[in-house]
């Protein structure tokens, strides 16, 4: 019945935005840990940013540091993923993902998300 659903995604010039979306449905996700992942063409996927329960926390892989922002709303069971000053480097299918367990603090495994969405395409051009 849960589901996560992306949207947002593109192409794009180098330099430019793109804001992506994560729809949560069949039940809530607000005492879920809320990440981010991506999967650049032939390569592994790699965690990209984490929201805690709350919103009070956040994660960011070093190369979105300063260029992502991650947020939620709970009482609208979204994530969003900002993404400013995009590079060509940021090309990558875009995943949602939800975990509902603390892992002792641990955000960065993709084993520990339960939940997945479907990915959207982010293509960055130069």
């Amino acid at each position: 019945q849960a589901q996560l659903v992306e949207s947002g995604g593109g192409l794009v010039q180098a330099g430019g935005s793109l804001r992506l979306s994560c729809a949560a449905s069949g039940r809530a996700f607000s005492n879920y840990v809320m990440g981010w992942f991506r999967q650049p063409p032939g390569q592994e996927r790699e965690f990209v940013a984490s929201i805690s329960w709350s919103g009070g926390r956040t994660s960011y892989v070093d190369s979105a540091k300063g260029r992502f922002t991650i947020s939620r709303d709970n009482a609208k069971n979204l994530v969003y993923l900002q993404m400013n000053s995009l590079k060509p480097e940021d090309t990558a299918v875009y995943y949602c993902a939800a975990d509902p367990s603390n892992n002792g603090g641990r955000y960065y495994l993709s084993t520990d998300y339960k939940y997945w969405g479907q990915g959207t395409q982010v293509t960055v051009s130069s």
